[in-house]
């Protein structure tokens, strides 16, 4: 039972001390951008700097092709101007213009973009195993002590699948028809057929990746932009703390602004299930108020804030659990109780998911970002390669076990895929997307899976033993895509009884 692993709200009280270290530095705007920390304030802490309020939409542009162009130069290895052509330019919701103009510091690790139509050049910096960070206005460089995280994986490649690379079998699966799953990998691929831009495509069947492919110079390791698929790994971190006996699934949310008044209400499997009731703006991106600091749930991606501040201050719009509805707040919530539950045992936050997750599932080649105060923002800004996600989804379709080792909670997964209550189309479970109401014909109503902007998506059925990986930028109508390619798929293997 997921709600007696811990005293509800045990965590709660020894997590407010965290909070309220990390709150002591803070900052006053005086005349012309002068910052002063206020009374308290201790030297080694951050001094927050939030100054963008009156930026323009082209600044904000900026940002973020800033930020996107430097994780495409150090955390993928791709030459900036293929980058810029292939990830950004094509893309008309990035908004790259031709008046653009970008630098490199090399030995900052800096990205700057600038405009003559934008009054301020924005940065974005690299910060080792971090990856990027979106410099706030006026900010030279991150508020945060980078960690090295994740083991050393030098002998993986003669290790067993799934820990290692290598096959545990050679022989094929009777049930497949390998020239049916050849032509399924064939069509995924066919960006002309579909006009998807897939560069990686995996399955893994039965536990063994039986059909991989890649697009030309997309190295098999590369971690690839995941975007919101991110909000799974926050579910599952959050699952491994209860698990850890951390947390429980249906306490109050330990949230000590939100004592005391109605927002108090808002439980841990709320903020998993969209459900906060949290008065919190989605403009998505494309719209004339997308680059805007009203666009709350798009706005940690091109602005230079504090995410976990941002998400806290939001009142409540709706009674919690009463309306589902998807947006950026309650994932970065949960990433905030993750923070400041780990920070509050002593241990190192960034590590954290390495220790507690990846490293122990294989995991080689994720790289999660932060804002310039360190916080995670897994709502979007996380990489992983496709042998990664595929084992991620492995966790999953194993019910939380790996190698005789409970990593989830019992139950936990059974949670994940089950639809919220508020969610009228049954779509939704626990920072996963499911298929529980039918509206994929071609995909089994027991799938659910990590789904990211712009087609990014690992689905994972239970009911024939399979996950299907499929990563690359691409420009849309990315449902239809996905409802084929897994059709595709599931057409060249036999069903047979694997539950």
């Amino acid at each position: 039972d997921l709600d007696v692993a811990t005293p509800g709200g045990g965590v709660a009280r020894t997590e407010e001390a965290v909070a309220m270290t990390r709150r002591l530095c803070t900052q006053v705007l005086v005349g012309a951008g002068l910052l002063v920390c206020v009374m308290g304030c201790e030297e080694s802490l951050p001094v927050l700097v939030w100054p963008s309020d009156d930026a323009t939409p082209t600044e904000f542009n900026l940002a973020m092709n800033a930020k996107i162009l430097c994780s495409g130069i150090w955390v993928q290895g791709r030459d900036p101007e293929i980058h810029i052509a292939s990830d950004l330019r094509q893309f008309d919701h990035f908004g790259w213009g031709g008046d653009f103009d970008y630098e490199i510091n090399e030995e900052r690790k800096q990205v700057t973009l600038s405009s003559p139509r934008s009054e301020h050049a924005r940065t974005a910096q690299h910060n080792g195993d971090q990856g990027c960070s979106v410099l706030p206005r006026g900010m030279s460089g991150i508020q945060f002590t980078p960690s090295e995280v994740g083991r050393d994986w030098t002998g993986s490649s003669q290790m067993a699948w799934p820990m290692g690379e290598v096959p545990t079998s050679t022989d094929f699966p009777e049930e497949v028809d390998a020239s049916e799953l050849e032509r399924a990998l064939d069509w995924a691929m066919a960006n002309h057929e579909h006009g998807q831009n897939t560069r990686a495509f995996l399955v893994l069947y039965r536990g063994q990746i039986i059909g991989e492919r890649y697009a030309p110079d997309i190295p098999r390791d590369m971690p690839h932009l995941s975007w919101s698929q991110g909000k799974s790994i926050t579910s599952a971190l959050i699952g491994v703390l209860i698990e850890q006996g951390a947390l429980a699934l249906h306490q109050p949310a330990p949230v000590p602004e939100w004592e005391g008044d109605e927002r108090g209400e808002i439980t841990i499997a709320n903020l998993l299930r969209m459900s906060s009731g949290l008065d919190f703006n989605n403009y998505g991106l494309g719209n004339e108020n997308s680059l805007s600091i009203d666009n709350h749930h798009f706005r940690i991606y091109f602005d230079g804030i504090d995410v976990f501040e941002h998400a806290v201050s939001f009142p409540l719009a709706t009674e919690p659990g009463t309306r589902w509805s998807y947006l950026n707040s309650d994932p970065l919530m949960l990433g905030r109780i993750i923070r400041e539950t780990v920070e509050g045992r002593g241990e190192d936050y960034h590590a954290f998911p390495w220790v507690a997750l990846f490293d122990r599932i294989g995991i080689k080649n994720a790289v999660l970002e932060t804002d310039a105060w360190g916080n995670f923002i897994l709502t979007g800004y996380d990489y992983m390669s496709a042998r990664d996600w595929a084992r991620f989804g492995l966790l999953h379709l194993q019910d939380g076990m790996w190698e005789g080792e409970r990593i989830l909670p019992e139950g936990w997964v059974d949670f994940v895929r089950t639809p919220a209550p508020a969610s009228e189309s049954s779509n939704y479970g626990g920072q996963f997307w499911l298929n529980a109401g039918g509206a994929y014909d071609r995909i089994p109503t027991d799938a659910f899976w990590p789904s990211g902007f712009m087609g990014q998506n690992t689905v994972i059925v239970p009911s024939r033993d399979l996950v299907i990986v499929r990563l690359g930028p691409s420009p849309g109508d990315g449902a239809a895509y996905m409802n084929e390619y897994v059709g595709r798929v599931l057409g060249a293997i036999e069903q047979v009884d694997t539950m």
